[in-house]
């Protein structure tokens, strides 16, 4: 008995000293379960089993009790009982983790749709795909690409699989649970969504990428070189910390800040503009809260996304969130179903034209794609790029949206290429390289 005495103690020391260590990581480990939980279920059609048998099986998270409540259109995630946290439901903006209480009566705007099916076969348009047949396609190695990216399922963990062609779509596979209306959070996929606003913009001649940042507390230090293309490309030389591994500004903003266009307005500046490529999902929110500045009032911003190129190329499954004072998270929170990801990449792979009309310059998308100082050419505008051959067997023109744990919108001009691939596990367990070059050898 003596004997069972101790290990109990020394299983309750042991329990003490983890909960010590860990404890101010629960607002942030509750914050996430929370979220994405409310955000699985009431933008991304889950259920609760799947998001915690799937989602939420992480070091760490998965040791959080996270419910959904349907009453309260929200979810809650608590650590050994403590520290709990709530997101909830704003019609329009997606879900947010609220500070505190639930403000009674709170009133928001929310974005004005417009979702007009368009009369084209997808993915120019809302009706069926056309049947095309491709002689230059060799269909079985199609077959055998697309198994490739479903394979050892334990460690790609593929959930959807979409290959467009020359604007037809070639193949499309969604694993057990997930269908082509199922939304996709893309996380920083997202990033390229707001740098698409600002190429918009640019082709509207609103603004210009060589324009100073326009925030006054930085005029009289030396934060007053940094331009909007610094901040494009990861290179403003502002001090942010980027590991989501720990408290760290990265994890604070998303999880704790309820206006996440301040972080990254507020840092100092470690290095001059160009001289280092540091990747900040602050400075994306940072632009999301001057994208916002550009309009007279918050419904135009809040708008301008879906009028001026979701809504118009057809992705009327995309949703952004929004933060608790309505900015939209750029950096992390675009959910859309895997068509109309898809979409996306046709519309930069026609270099911004669609039905007819010229969204933004076809320069944009040299601009997006050209390397970035300083990030190993892989790189460029809020876009990732293969310029210095990461893939090896596969060209090097290819661009794509990323998105953590391997959402991917490859765009491959020189094959005339879009493929989209979503799941929990990213390069280099997901063999990018492998699947690509596989699917391109089959059209050659």
């Amino acid at each position: 008995m003596r004997y069972l005495k101790h290990i109990l103690l020394g299983l309750v020391l042991i329990l003490g000293i983890v909960l010590y260590l860990n404890y101010p990581k629960l607002n942030i480990i509750n914050g996430y379960a929370a979220k994405y939980m409310a955000s699985s279920i009431l933008v991304g059609q889950r259920t609760e089993a799947s998001v915690i048998a799937n989602d939420l099986n992480m070091p760490l998270v998965k040791l959080a009790t996270t419910t959904y409540n349907a009453r309260e259109d929200g979810a809650t995630a608590k650590l050994y009982g403590l520290l709990g946290r709530t997101a909830i439901d704003r019609q329009g903006l997606g879900t947010v983790l609220i500070n505190g209480d639930q403000p009674e009566g709170e009133r928001y705007l929310q974005p004005q749709r417009y979702r007009t099916p368009i009369p084209r076969p997808y993915p120019f348009g809302h009706l069926p795909p056309k049947d095309s047949l491709f002689p230059e396609i060799d269909y079985e190695k199609l077959s055998k690409a697309t198994k490739l990216a479903f394979a050892r399922p334990e460690l790609q963990k593929t959930r959807t699989f979409l290959v467009l062609y020359k604007g037809h779509l070639l193949q499309e596979t969604y694993a057990e649970g997930f269908t082509k209306d199922t939304p996709i959070l893309g996380w920083s996929m997202t990033k390229s969504l707001l740098a698409t606003c600002y190429g918009i913009l640019e082709y509207q001649g609103k603004l210009s990428m060589d324009m100073p940042v326009p925030i006054a507390e930085w005029k009289n230090d030396e934060r007053n070189q940094i331009t909007l293309n610094h901040l494009m490309r990861m290179q403003s030389g502002l001090a942010w910390d980027e590991d989501y591994s720990k408290i760290s500004d990265v994890t604070k903003m998303l999880f704790l800040d309820a206006d996440m266009t301040q972080a990254q307005r507020y840092k100092k500046a470690v290095a001059q503009p160009t001289e280092i490529w540091n990747y900040s999902s602050g400075t994306t929110n940072l632009l999301s809260g001057l994208l916002r500045e550009q309009f007279a009032t918050t419904q135009e911003y809040l708008n301008f996304p879906y009028a001026a190129f979701l809504d118009k190329i057809g992705a009327h499954s995309m949703l952004l969130e929004a933060d608790l004072k309505g900015n939209y998270v750029g950096s992390s929170y675009g959910w859309a179903s895997t068509r109309d990801w898809a979409r996306v990449g046709q519309l930069y792979l026609d270099e911004g034209q669609w039905n007819g009309e010229q969204l933004f310059n076809a320069d944009w998308v040299r601009y997006i794609t050209s390397p970035t100082q300083g990030s190993d050419r892989v790189y460029g505008a809020h876009f990732w790029l293969n310029a210095g051959g990461k893939y090896p067997n596969v060209p090097k023109d290819l661009y794509s949206l990323n998105g953590f744990q391997g959402q991917y919108v490859f765009i491959i001009p020189s094959k005339d290429l879009v493929v989209v691939r979503t799941g929990l596990a990213e390069y280099p367990d997901f063999d990018v390289d492998g699947v690509l070059s596989a699917l391109i050898a089959a059209i050659e």
